[in-house]
C-alpha cells in the first residue's frame, strides 16, 4: 500500500512538472500587468506624499 502511495504521489508531481515547462501566456501577462499597475499606483502615491508632484 505504501509502495502504490509513493508512485502516485511521484508520478502526480511529474505530470504537474510536465504541464508547467509550457508557459502559460495568460497568467503571466495578467501578473505583469498588475504589478505594473500596483507599481504606478505606489508611485502616485509616494510622489503626492512627499509633495514633489
Amino acid at each position: 500500500m505504501r509502495r502504490l502511495a509513493m508512485k502516485a504521489l511521484f508520478t502526480a508531481l511529474n505530470l504537474n512538472r510536465a504541464e508547467r515547462t509550457r508557459i502559460d501566456w495568460d497568467r503571466t501577462v495578467l501578473v505583469v500587468s498588475t504589478a505594473v499597475t500596483l507599481g504606478l499606483i505606489a508611485l502616485y502615491v509616494f510622489g503626492k506624499s512627499t509633495a514633489r508632484w
